[in-house]
């Protein structure tokens, strides 16, 4: 959309609603998730950039909002979107619980290289997934150096070969020495892709062979989906994955995926299941796959996960800055 056709701060806020969903375990370091809401005549999107970023980078995911609520979603090629199963750092004794909630997947992806945890419990969780989960991805969100990368996924691919590593290391030099250091194992490149001014730097150095792209982070739907035509043209898939999105902002990332032209690797977007409250009825996995299609709040579970009345006016007051920031 252009910079005239976007909503005034007015309509934006004559809709707008905030929610706070708690989570059934503890995810990026928090235990509620915080979204606004806002309605428009293509249906409802969602502006969830994290707290702690700034306003030049959650402009974008008010973009994508926008995108969502006045502009709707490109036609969809596909219907159903697998989904991989996400288990967070948790003890060996609770990954069965945790990949009982996404039914038929067959790839997981596991966190690693957690703060205070360390390698033995990283391999420990990645074998209690292997006995139930045949493909498996591990992502470290940057949290290793070099030679702790090196180290990690050494001993975590002896056992059978991962499917990729994501984000072993936080830049993009890193990247490129662990892929060196380690043909074997395929590098994918998350918070190098959805964090950087320029989303095709890791890939021109030589730091990924897979990206992991995401909605809001990138705008909306549609620069994703020109994104991932410019990693295509040097030879990198990607992996559409959520950003800790309401039902509603999950909608975006089935969008993107199903509007794909190729789509080769389960999609991280089965993250709905993390939450005890939603603002609408969750997707029901079938077959390790969600359906794809817009999602509407239930007006009766937005009221139960509304954010208190200070929480609301700070991302109102976020929203007006974001606002004046896209022109």
């Amino acid at each position: 959309m252009t910079a005239a056709a976007l909503p005034s701060v007015d309509e934006l806020l004559e809709s707008a609603v905030v929610v706070s969903l708690p989570m059934r375990v503890r995810f990026r370091g928090i235990t509620r998730r915080e979204v606004l809401l806002v309605r428009g005549p293509a249906g409802w999107g969602e502006f969830g950039a994290f707290p702690e970023y700034e306003d030049d980078e959650a402009a974008h995911w008010l973009r994508s909002a926008i995108e969502a609520a006045w502009a709707g979603f490109p036609p969809a090629l596909r219907s159903v979107v697998p989904v991989n199963a996400t288990v967070p750092a948790v003890g060996p004794d609770r990954v069965p619980d945790v990949l009982a909630r996404f039914p038929g997947a067959r790839t997981a992806k596991v966190k690693v290289a957690e703060p205070g945890q360390d390698l033995a419990q990283d391999l420990a969780r990645v074998r209690a997934v292997r006995e139930l989960v045949p493909v498996v991805r591990v992502d470290a969100n940057g949290g290793w150096t070099v030679d702790e990368a090196v180290t990690a996924l050494t001993a975590l691919a002896a056992d059978a070969p991962l499917e990729y590593a994501e984000q072993p290391c936080a830049t993009v030099p890193e990247l490129v020495a662990v892929r060196k250091r380690l043909p074997d194992v395929r590098i994918a490149a998350d918070e190098s892709i959805r964090r950087a001014e320029d989303p095709m730097r890791v890939v021109r150095a030589g730091g990924a062979d897979v990206a992991v792209v995401k909605v809001a982070p990138l705008g909306g739907v549609r620069p994703l989906l020109a994104l991932a035509d410019e990693l295509a043209a040097q030879g990198v898939e990607v992996v559409v994955s959520s950003a800790l999105d309401s039902a509603v902002g999950m909608s975006a990332g089935l969008a993107a995926a199903a509007a794909l032209p190729q789509l080769p690797f389960a999609c991280g977007l089965g993250t709905g299941g993390f939450f005890t409250d939603d603002v609408a009825v969750p997707r029901r996995m079938s077959g390790g796959a969600l359906a794809v299609g817009a999602v509407a709040p239930e007006p009766e579970m937005l009221d139960a996960v509304r954010a208190a009345p200070d929480r609301a006016l700070w991302w109102f007051e976020r929203l007006r800055r974001c606002r004046a920031l896209l022109g």
